[in-house]
């Protein structure tokens, strides 16, 4: 390698060099499991030194959290996109794109429905990622329960429960994330968009179609 390469690799700045190692981590947790991620094994999967590893995360600990928040917050992100858009005007609109959104190759990607499992399991017993995971579904209840109740208040539905209807939804994705992930064979991401999309067919037919 040349003497400017070196120094191009050296100049990176510091967030570039940290998502580097968080996509690593990401990839090397979904090959070894939280128990299994060593700073070696992130390094080497990044191609950086221990020595940058140790300058951004200190620990091992701190770059598992940090991997946590980053991938919680960029699926929030794209989450609410959608939800707080002003653009995605209509309420069918929003929830036919939250749905697309949910089984979009950037959220179901393999490595990171791997990595966002494996904190779950580790959630009961540290508190430290139960919190992120906790926040982050408690304002996803809220946002959507806001959005079906206003698809209920839109039908005139006055016996439907919103907050119910957006639990049962997010409970039923993460299913399928969790079987579609385990065994794509018998619940290929197609299939799976597809039991989602009847869920909300069932709950708000004037806004959701069975067609697609």
């Amino acid at each position: 390698m040349t003497r400017t390469a070196k120094n191009t690799r050296r100049a990176l700045p510091k967030e570039v060099r940290k998502e580097q190692l968080i996509q690593a981590t990401v990839r090397c947790i979904a090959k070894h499991g939280l128990s299994g991620v060593t700073m070696a094994l992130v390094t080497g999967e990044a191609g950086l030194s221990m020595g940058i590893a140790n300058l951004h995360f200190k620990s091992k600990d701190k770059l598992l959290l940090e991997t946590l928040q980053f991938v919680t917050e960029e699926y929030a992100q794209g989450q609410n996109a959608i939800l707080d858009s002003d653009t995605v005007a209509s309420t069918a609109d929003k929830m036919a794109a939250l749905l697309e959104f949910d089984f979009s190759p950037g959220v179901t990607e393999k490595n990171k429905l791997a990595v966002w499992f494996a904190f779950l399991g580790e959630a009961r017993s540290r508190p430290t990622y139960r919190r992120i995971c906790s926040r982050q579904d408690a304002k996803a209840d809220e946002k959507i329960a806001a959005l079906f109740q206003r698809a209920l208040d839109e039908a005139g539905d006055k016996k439907a429960d919103a907050a119910l209807l957006a639990s049962g939804y997010i409970a039923l994705v993460d299913g399928l994330w969790l079987n579609s992930l385990v065994d794509p064979r018998r619940l290929p991401w197609k299939k799976a968009y597809r039991s989602a999309r009847h869920y909300l067919a069932s709950a708000f037919p004037q806004h959701i179609s069975l067609d697609q």
